[in-house]
């Protein structure tokens, strides 16, 4: 006994490897794009940097120079200037001092502060004018001194002349983002003075200031006397690391979006493919072994009945003469079968062609109803049939038509029941289209196979059809016969109450 081969690949199976060799990878994909978003902002901040970094280096260069060349003069009585050549003042005036035994006047206590580590430096000062820096705890400023004997004398920069200074030098150098330079105090650490209050309060301040502070683009700290201080790069409009990073983020979002959305599409097209060619391909194996069926019907009865009379076992002409007639009929079933299956290639294929004239709705209807009483000549049923006078001409090839009215009919008679059946045929005209109908009184169509009835190799599983012969094309093959014709093909049935198919068929315009 021979087993049948293994199933190497099932539906499951393969959608399963399906999901396996696509939603992981790109699952690992995405991971690793979020990675790379997050990480965004400090490349973003890198490449800014390095964009600017030359720009600051000529700059940290420039500006020294430029402060060396300044000097101070008096304004009146109390106050100092810090004159560049041009004249432009860059001392605050309120920022003068004087250093002198030992003391220090001015009238800004930070800055009393900070003088206070120059008191014993004093004596070493050059007596020309020098710029430099002074740092005490976090703070840090910029003065402009010189030493007359055992004095010294000078003022505090301003802030704002300084930056600007910057906007002049700065002038003419292409910058990609809005922004200016300014000079900010280099951050100390002190998280070693003062205690643990003191630390936790400094780091806090230090993080408020990150968060809420301009991002700085770039930055280089100046060098001496000026260490202190270092030279930003602040934007002025929006910040383009965030702008950068935020647009990164939408655009990888979308991808991301359009990726999963056509990889869903994709995966649930690809699965509804795969479950239907898996059921197609069981749907051919059980229509194979159906027409292996059908066809060895007939042709077991045909050769049994050419042995019989071959052996001249049937003496009686009567008997001889009932034998040919189940010769024909069994000769005509296989023949029907035959050309069924071949009519459906044709379709399928696109090699059907269709001869259309402009026909009267009798001709069509006499042609299927001749061919259906030849086939049950002498069957036991009421047959109707009802056509409208003065219906117009419809355009259509007659023997297709005709056939594919011819199988409702066939439809009709089979499932209908062994006893009893009525069928009614009725062509009437409905708006621009006439409407064949065939009625019958059998077992009805469930309402889960009533849009699964028309297709290739389906047939309603009950007792009543295992019980009929049929090869599951009958349905399909006229739906594409009217379908080709411009017209469609409905179902009225409800189960235990019969079923109504109707064709319904484009008025011809000629």
């Amino acid at each position: 006994m021979s087993r049948p081969a293994p199933v190497i690949l099932s539906f499951r199976r393969t959608f399963a490897l399906l999901i396996l060799l696509v939603v992981l990878p790109s699952a690992g994909l995405s991971g690793f794009g979020v990675v790379a978003i997050i990480n965004e902002r400090a490349a973003v901040e890198k490449r800014l940097e390095a964009a600017w970094r030359g720009t600051l280096a000529d700059l940290s260069a420039e500006v020294p120079r430029a402060l060396s060349r300044g000097r101070l003069e008096p304004v009146g009585n109390e106050r100092l200037a810090f004159l560049l050549p041009d004249d432009q003042e860059l001392s605050d005036p309120e920022g003068t001092f004087h250093v002198e035994n030992g003391l220090v006047r001015t009238k800004d206590p930070q800055l009393a502060e900070a003088l206070a580590a120059l008191v014993p430096e004093a004596a070493s000062l050059p007596t020309v004018t020098t710029v430099f820096s002074l740092a005490t705890g976090s703070r840090a400023v910029m003065v402009a001194a010189e030493r007359q004997g055992a004095s010294v004398r000078g003022v505090r920069l301003s802030g704002i002349a300084l930056d600007a200074l910057l906007s002049d030098k700065a002038q003419g150098r292409a910058t990609s983002e809005p922004v200016r330079f300014t000079l900010l105090p280099v951050p100390r650490d002190t998280t070693g003075e003062g205690g643990l209050v003191n630390r936790l309060m400094s780091e806090v301040a230090q993080a408020r200031q990150n968060a809420l502070g301009p991002p700085v683009l770039a930055e280089r700290v100046l060098s001496a006397p000026l260490q202190d201080f270092r030279l930003v790069v602040l934007p002025t409009g929006e910040d383009p690391v965030a702008s950068a990073s935020t647009r990164n983020r939408v655009v990888y979002g979308v991808l991301l979006g359009l990726f999963y959305l056509t990889l869903t599409f994709g995966v649930a097209y690809t699965g509804r493919v795969l479950y239907r060619e898996a059921r197609l391909s069981r749907m051919k194996t059980d229509f194979v072994s159906l027409v292996s069926h059908e066809l060895r019907t007939p042709l077991t009865s045909i050769r049994m009945f050419i042995e019989t009379l071959a052996l001249g076992r049937l003496k009686d002409p009567a008997q001889q003469q009932e034998v040919l007639d189940l010769l024909t009929k069994e000769t005509e079933r296989l023949s029907d079968l035959i050309e069924r299956v071949l009519d459906w290639a044709r379709i399928e294929s696109g090699r059907k062609v269709y001869q259309r004239d402009a026909l009267p709705v009798t001709e069509v209807v006499d042609a299927a109803v001749a061919a259906f009483r030849t086939q049950r000549l002498g069957d036991d049923m009421q047959f109707t049939v009802n056509v409208d006078d003065g219906l117009p001409r419809v355009e259509v090839d007659r023997v297709a038509v005709a056939g594919a009215l011819l199988n409702l009919l066939q439809n009709a008679y089979k499932y209908s029941g062994p006893t009893n059946r009525r069928i009614a045929l009725r062509a009437q005209r409905d708006g621009g289209h006439v409407n064949l109908s065939v009625e019958d009184n059998g077992v009805g169509i469930a309402r889960k196979d009533r849009r699964r009835i028309f297709e290739r190799f389906y047939r309603v599983d009950n007792l009543l059809t295992r019980k009929t012969e049929g090869s599951g094309l009958g349905l399909a093959i006229s739906k594409r016969i009217v379908e080709a014709h411009g017209g469609r093909i409905t179902l009225k049935s409800e189960p235990g109450q019969g079923s109504c198919f109707t064709i319904q068929l484009p008025v011809s315009r000629a």
